[in-house]
């Protein structure tokens, strides 16, 4: 009995009431308890009647603790003004990853590229085989790819450069896309790695493309996005589905070029990969590589954004952590 007395949640009015009821009213059962002692034997009525009046002090501090409580709630709802405007809730932020997203499609937007999506859940056909990597392609070690148990020849995608060959496959020319998505390889999860990320990948097809095209278009990028005093420069590299393809770096921003851990002491930093198309990658979609000829580049959302606000784990993107979103709060 002493538990459920302790125990009664008396928030309200009504429940205070029904408290008083139960255990202090003329007809309650602590006055039921009472009016019992007569028939309890001699010897045990001490025992009985303090037991009794213990239950009985317990309810009525109970009681009046809770309606001491209750009335002070009253007393400050009736100072204040009713018709005054009630607290706002806090204003939420964009997250950073969304921000540099934005920012990266408003840059490429002024250049003419528009925005392309496709499926996460991809074939192996759109993944692998027409970005010129073949079954025995050792390429395809390199993505750490997840398949889909029930049909190994669908996987999720490992980049979003199977957008730019869904596109291509429509053969509506010219082509000038950027594909922002989510993508997923199987990778440990790090200060540096994660088993998904976000990328940007860019697709610009036309007559007479050149490298030099190329270049220009990563330089108005860099110089937008880090401003007009970062450094920049390319690297030979190699990708199957582009050829020549490089790499390129910008100065570290973390540093400003003199070398620290971030950039390996380098004062480099690499950003994104690129190069001109495959003329296989463009016959594989139908596109005649004699007369056509492209770029294409890609990179990680998350790697603009850890070099942009200076972030050094990757896995403070997604821990939802209130802290690190608002420092945010007003970023456009």
């Amino acid at each position: 009995m002493l538990g459920e007395i302790e125990a009664a949640e008396l928030n309200t009015e009504t429940a205070l009431e029904s408290f008083r009821i139960r255990f202090l009213g003329t007809r309650g059962i602590l006055k039921s308890f009472f009016g019992s002692l007569k028939d309890i034997p001699a010897g045990n009525r001490k025992g009985y009647g303090q037991q009794i009046n213990g239950l009985k002090i317990a309810a009525e501090e109970k009681y009046a603790a809770a309606k001491a409580a209750l009335n002070q709630h009253e007393t400050k709802l009736e100072g204040e003004d009713p018709t005054l405007p009630g607290t706002a809730p806090p204003v939420g932020s964009r997250h950073p990853l969304s921000i540099i997203r934005s920012q990266i499609i408003r840059i490429f937007d002024r250049l003419g590229f528009t925005v392309a999506e496709g499926p996460e859940i991809e074939d192996d056909w759109h993944n692998f085989t027409a970005l010129n990597m073949p079954p025995d392609h050792p390429a395809r070690d390199m993505q750490d790819t997840f398949y889909i148990s029930r049909n190994p020849d669908w996987v999720l995608r490992t980049h979003t450069s199977s957008v730019q060959v869904r596109v291509m496959e429509r053969g509506k020319l010219p082509i000038r896309i950027i594909c922002p998505g989510r993508v997923y390889r199987n990778e440990t999860v790090s200060a540096r790695a994660n088993s998904f990320f976000h990328q940007v990948e860019g697709l610009f097809i036309d007559r007479e493309v050149s490298f030099a095209d190329l270049k220009q278009t990563l330089y108005h990028f860099v110089h937008a996005m880090f401003g007009l005093e970062i450094g920049i420069r390319f690297r030979p590299s190699y990708f199957p589905f582009t050829e020549p393809s490089a790499e390129m770096d910008i100065t570290c921003l973390i540093c400003k070029g003199k070398g620290c851990p971030v950039c390996k002491h380098t004062g480099w930093v690499e950003i994104l990969g690129c190069g001109m198309v495959h003329p296989r990658l463009l016959e594989n979609c139908g596109i005649d590589s004699k007369t056509y000829s492209g770029y294409a580049f890609g990179m990680g959302i998350e790697r603009i954004a850890m070099l942009k606000y200076q972030i050094s784990d990757l896995r403070l993107f997604t821990e939802n952590d209130i802290r690190f979103l608002r420092q945010f709060s007003g970023v456009s």
